[in-house]
């Protein structure tokens, strides 16, 4: 987890990620830019689920919305802001992701170039993510 309470950034993120990937096996996401080319360096296997903006911006707001109406607890005793935050906050997490949707593109191919190690799985859907994770599942358990 890169926050500690408050949202704030713990020191401690970097050398967790480094232990962490240092394991035999291992999956996480690649979310955070600070992590992401050390994520890359020791993959085999970036799984992209590139869906829609709306479909992406839907879900985003649903669980956005229903974390906040719930008061979830998330990690770290943080909470999602209130929602009206959405228009003061640049880095609201709704207006992150959409502003980062179309910046994927780029991030990944130029993983791929600097890590000519690392298959990437491009999966546009819902649908293809399942198929995906069907056919990868079989082919695990023969």
């Amino acid at each position: 987890m890169r926050h500690g309470p408050g949202w704030t950034p713990r020191p401690s993120f970097m050398a967790e990620v480094a232990e962490f990937t240092s394991r035999t096996e291992w999956a996480t996401e690649w979310l955070y830019s600070d992590a992401r080319d050390l994520l890359a360096s020791r993959a085999q296997l970036l799984v992209w689920l590139d869906y829609p903006r709306p479909l992406v911006m839907f879900r985003v707001l649903r669980r956005t919305v229903r974390r906040r109406a719930r008061r979830e607890v998330l990690w770290n005793g943080n909470v999602e802001p209130p929602l009206r935050t959405a228009f003061t906050d640049a880095d609201h997490i709704v207006r992150w992701a959409w502003r980062t949707h179309s910046k994927w593109l780029s991030l990944v191919e130029g993983a791929a170039a600097r890590h000519p190690q690392l298959t990437i799985v491009r999966l546009r859907s819902p649908r293809a993510a399942d198929e995906w994770l069907s056919g990868a599942f079989a082919e695990a358990t023969r």
